[in-house]
C-alpha cells in the first residue's frame, strides 16, 4: 500500500500523539490498529510499545524510521515562514519590507508595492538603520557602510518574515526604476560577505522551497502582473548561478511554467538543470523534494499537456527523459510522454516526440476513444464507441479540458457521443475533479465565440462551480470580461 501524505504543516507533538494512541489501540486489540501495525511493523500484528508504535507511524508516512521523520518535521519547523500572514506593523521598517515584497499570498499587488514607495519616501533614513531595507532597495552605499560595521549582517534573519537581506532583494517589487548596477552591485556585496545563494524558506511548511532565485525569477498563479519576474532577473539569477546557486530549483519551474517564456530554462539548463543532487535543499528534506530528474520529467508533463512545443524541444534536447512512463497516481501514471500526448489530441507534439525516438503510444480503448475525440477524429471515435461507457465514466469533465486546452472542434463531437456539456472538471489539466464547467472557463476567460458554441448545446448559465460557488456570469464579472457579461447577463436568473 502507498504511504500515507503527511499533512501540510505537520506538527511533532500531534504526531506523538498519533503514535500513543495507535500503541494504546493496539494494546485494546481495536482491528484497524492491529492492521496498521500488520502492515508497517516487522514483527506483523501485536501489541506495540510506544517505540513500535512510532516506527508504524514513520513508515504510514513514507519514513523509514521516527528518527527520520522527526528530523524531516524539525526541518519543516526551522524554515516554515507564512509571509501572506504577517499583519500591518507600526515599524516602518518592517512594514515597509512587509509591503514592498512578492509573498505569494493573494495580495501581491502594484497597489502594495506603491504604498511601500509612499512608507519609504516618507521615512528615506530606512536604509540606514537596516540591512534587510538596504538589501530591498539595492542602497550599495548603506549596505557596504552596515557590512563593514558587521559583516555577519550579510546572513542574518530578519525583518517581518525572517528572511535574509538576500531574500528581500530578490522579492522586492517596489521599485521598477532599480538599476542593473545596483541589483547586482547589492546582490555582489552580500554575496562577498557570505550569503547563502541558495537561501530560502517553506512557504506554510510546504516543500518545495521558495528560494533567492525562486524570488528574481517570480511568476506564479497570480499573474505577471501581480508576480512579476524582477527587473533584473536573467542578470541576478546568472550572479547566483555563479555563486553556487543549485539551478533545480522546483519554486520557480512551477511559478514559471504557466507562460510561454523561456529565457529562464535556457539559463538553468545550461547551468545544470535535470543533473546533480538537489543542493542543500534536496539534502535537507530527502525525498520530499524532487530530484532533479523528476522536476525536468514533470516539467516536460506540464509542457506536452499545454501545447508548450518550444519548451517540450528545449527539455528534450537538453536530454529530458521522454521515454519512461510517469509514476504516481492521476490518468497520467503508466504513461510514456508519448501516450500522454496522445491523450491530449496533441497531434504535433506526439509527432516530434516520435521524431526523437519515443516509442508509438499503446493506449487502451477508452483513453484511444478520448485521443481521437480530442482530436476531432469523428470516424476513429465512430469506430472505438464501444468503448463508451467506460470512457465518459473516467473522464466526466472532459468538455471542460476540450474547452480549456483549445480542443473546440471537439467539443460538438463529445456532446453527441453524450459527455455532458455541464460536466465539471478542470480548466487547468487533464485531471477529474469537479471544479468547473467549460462555460465558466469561457466566460472567465472572456472567450465569447466559445460560450456561444456551449450555449448551443445545452450548457447551464445559472450552474454554480463547486470552487466558488459562482455562475458563470459571476467569473465574467469577476475578470471584467465586458462583451461575455453582456452575453450571459440576460441569460442568468
Amino acid at each position: 500500500m502507498a504511504a500515507a501524505r503527511l499533512p501540510d504543516d505537520p506538527d511533532l507533538d500531534q504526531l506523538r500523539k498519533q503514535a500513543k494512541d495507535l500503541r494504546d489501540l493496539a494494546r485494546a486489540g481495536v482491528p484497524g490498529a492491529l492492521a496498521l501495525v500488520a502492515e508497517h511493523h516487522p514483527r506483523g500484528a501485536h501489541a506495540v510499545s510506544l517505540a513500535g508504535a512510532q516506527l508504524v507511524v514513520a513508515r504510514h508516512y513514507g519514513f523509514a524510521s521516527w528518527p527520520r521523520l522527526k528530523h524531516h518535521v524539525e526541518v519543516i519547523t526551522e524554515y516554515r515562514r507564512a509571509p501572506d500572514e504577517v499583519p500591518a506593523g507600526t515599524d516602518p521598517a518592517s512594514e515597509f519590507l512587509r509591503l514592498a515584497c512578492l509573498r505569494y499570498g493573494g495580495d501581491d499587488s502594484p497597489d502594495r508595492w506603491r504604498d511601500a514607495r509612499r512608507l519609504l519616501a516618507a521615512h528615506p533614513g530606512l536604509p540606514r538603520a537596516s540591512i534587510h531595507v538596504a538589501a530591498a532597495v539595492c542602497d550599495q552605499e548603506a549596505v557596504t557602510d552596515l557590512l563593514r560595521r558587521d559583516p555577519g549582517l550579510a546572513g542574518r534573519q530578519g525583518g517581518p518574515y525572517r528572511w535574509e537581506p538576500l531574500l528581500y532583494l530578490a522579492y522586492a517589487r517596489h521599485d521598477p526604476d532599480i538599476t542593473a548596477d545596483a541589483a547586482l552591485g547589492t546582490a555582489q556585496l552580500l554575496l562577498g560577505h557570505g550569503a547563502d545563494p541558495n537561501a530560502g524558506y517553506l512557504w506554510h511548511g510546504m516543500p518545495p522551497p521558495f528560494t533567492v532565485l525562486t524570488g528574481v525569477f517570480g511568476s506564479g498563479e497570480g499573474g505577471d502582473h501581480h508576480q512579476p519576474e524582477h527587473r533584473h532577473a536573467l542578470a541576478l539569477a546568472s550572479l547566483l548561478l555563479e555563486c553556487g546557486a543549485d539551478p533545480n530549483d522546483g519554486q520557480a519551474l512551477y511559478n514559471r511554467q504557466f507562460g510561454d517564456d523561456d529565457r529562464h530554462l535556457v539559463l538553468l539548463l545550461r547551468r545544470g538543470l535535470g543533473r546533480g543532487d538537489g543542493g542543500p535543499w534536496r539534502a535537507r528534506l530527502g525525498s520530499a523534494q524532487d530530484s532533479p530528474a523528476e522536476m525536468s520529467r514533470q516539467l516536460l508533463w506540464w509542457a506536452i499537456v499545454h501545447d508548450q512545443r518550444a519548451r517540450i524541444r528545449l527539455l528534450v534536447a537538453k536530454g529530458t527523459d521522454f521515454t519512461s512512463p510517469y509514476t504516481g497516481r492521476g490518468l497520467s501514471a503508466g504513461r510514456t510522454p508519448a501516450e500522454v500526448a496522445a491523450m491530449c489530441g496533441h497531434s504535433d507534439v506526439l509527432g516530434h516526440l516520435l521524431a526523437q525516438g519515443a516509442a508509438p503510444p499503446q493506449l487502451p480503448g477508452p483513453d484511444a476513444l478520448v485521443a481521437a475525440c480530442l482530436r476531432a477524429d469523428r470516424p476513429e471515435a465512430q469506430r472505438l464507441s464501444g468503448h463508451l461507457a467506460e470512457a465518459r465514466a473516467r473522464r466526466p469533465g472532459l468538455i471542460a479540458w476540450a474547452a480549456a486546452s483549445g480542443k473546440h472542434a471537439a467539443i460538438p463531437l463529445l456532446a453527441g457521443l453524450g459527455w455532458d456539456v455541464n460536466g465539471l472538471g478542470r480548466a487547468d489539466g487533464p485531471t477529474e475533479q469537479p471544479w468547473e464547467t467549460a462555460l465558466h472557463y469561457a466566460a472567465g476567460e472572456g472567450d465569447t465565440a466559445l460560450a456561444r458554441l456551449l450555449l448551443s448545446l445545452g450548457a447551464d448559465p445559472a450552474i454554480h462551480d463547486a470552487r466558488f460557488d459562482s455562475t458563470p456570469l459571476g467569473w465574467a464579472r469577476h475578470f471584467g470580461r465586458e462583451e461575455t457579461i453582456t452575453l450571459l447577463a440576460p441569460l442568468t436568473p
